[in-house]
């Protein structure tokens, strides 16, 4: 006999359902044509990891349908650098032509979103299975493991211009900023900020309904 799952589960495995279908989606129109094929890779490999592992821990680590939309827009934001390089994007350019600037920001926007979105998740992994309570702690520890993760992305950034030279360019995309890694980490720090200040009720609102009461 087969066990029937809580609505909230079975309202997960519909979201994470359809995430999926978008970034297949995604993935094809990405990896279509794409400006160089190795840089592809290494820009859409997060996807390719995440996607197993959401669904591996579906049943025992569910998220909010916050986490989830978050991950799935940042999975677009990532095949979509994949298929121009960061530093060709025309919504890039766009921006550059709009701001003023001196050069493609739309890496500035992934590196954003490589703090918005692990804040949201890491802060429901340390909330709902961490122990921890919300609060000033967690925020900073938070904070913390979201710089953790943007400098591990850099130190692999810097592992793949060591091992492939020149034909890392386009995935470090530094555009000739020597200070482009400094960028990135402090990106990612506001990005994390940003989304603890403006995502935090939401957030405690969707973990109330999703599960015993971290607070």
């Amino acid at each position: 006999m087969t066990r029937d799952l809580p609505p909230s589960s079975t309202s997960n495995r519909r979201e994470l359902a359809i995430l999926t279908a978008i970034w297949l989606t995604g993935l094809v129109l990405s990896g279509w044509a794409p400006y160089e094929r190795a840089t592809w890779w290494m820009e859409v490999a997060p996807v390719l990891i995440a996607l197993p592992l959401l669904w591996l821990t579906q049943r025992g680590y569910a998220l909010t349908r916050l986490a989830l939309v978050l991950i799935g827009l940042h999975g677009l934001v990532l095949m979509l650098g994949g298929a121009y390089t960061y530093a060709r994007v025309p919504l890039g350019f766009t921006l550059q032509d709009w701001l003023g600037l001196a050069r493609n920001p739309y890496d500035r926007i992934g590196h954003f979103m490589q703090g918005f979105v692990p804040a949201i998740v890491l802060r429901e992994l340390l909330l709902r299975w961490g122990g921890l309570r919300a609060g000033a702690l967690s925020a900073v520890l938070v904070l913390a493991c979201c710089l953790a993760v943007s400098a591990s992305y850099e130190l692999i950034e810097f592992g793949a211009a060591m091992a492939l030279g020149q034909g890392a360019d386009a995935f470090l995309g530094t555009q000739g900023d020597p200070w482009d890694t400094q960028w990135d980490m402090l990106c990612c720090l506001i990005g994390a900020a940003c989304a603890l200040l403006l995502l935090r009720g939401l957030h405690d609102r969707q973990l109330r309904a999703s599960g015993p009461d971290p607070f």
